[in-house]
């Protein structure tokens, strides 16, 4: 399977469940819209006062589960960031095209943009015989 592959699998699916750990190593996972980047970055948007936001602040690795429909998924392991300059202007572009009305969270106080760049991937297709299952580990 190619980047752009998995890429083309990611722009299918507008959701997908988030795991964090806090810092006393207990797991919280949520559900939540992402939008996909070429480079197979995901990006979302959460509120400073959410779990997930607070665990990310003490540790940026998040595993996140995309697509379960057809007996198709994708296991995703990376790193969380928040965004500055013009990666975040590219990062919210991406995501209001996916959410236009993600826009009004903007004005929020509380709002964050994270993105999550890609450390390990794994593709499943259960519905062939036998299953289809891709591993792919990712350059910092």
């Amino acid at each position: 399977m190619t980047r752009h592959e998995l890429y083309e699998f990611l722009r299918l699916h507008d959701h997908a469940v988030i795991a964090t750990v806090d810092g006393d190593g207990r797991p919280e996972a949520a559900l939540v819209g992402v939008a996909v980047l070429p480079g197979l970055e995901l990006v979302l948007d959460t509120s400073q006062l959410s779990r997930k936001y607070r665990n990310l602040q003490s540790n940026p690795q998040v595993a996140l589960v995309i697509g379960w429909r057809d007996r198709l998924t994708l296991q995703y392991e990376g790193l969380a960031c928040e965004p500055v300059g013009a990666e975040l202007q590219h990062s919210k572009q991406a995501y209001f095209a996916r959410f236009p009305d993600a826009r009004l969270r903007e004005a929020w106080p509380d709002t964050a943009y994270l993105l999550v760049r890609p450390r390990w991937l794994r593709y499943c297709d259960y519905g062939v015989e036998p299953p289809r299952i891709v591993e792919m580990t990712l350059a910092d």
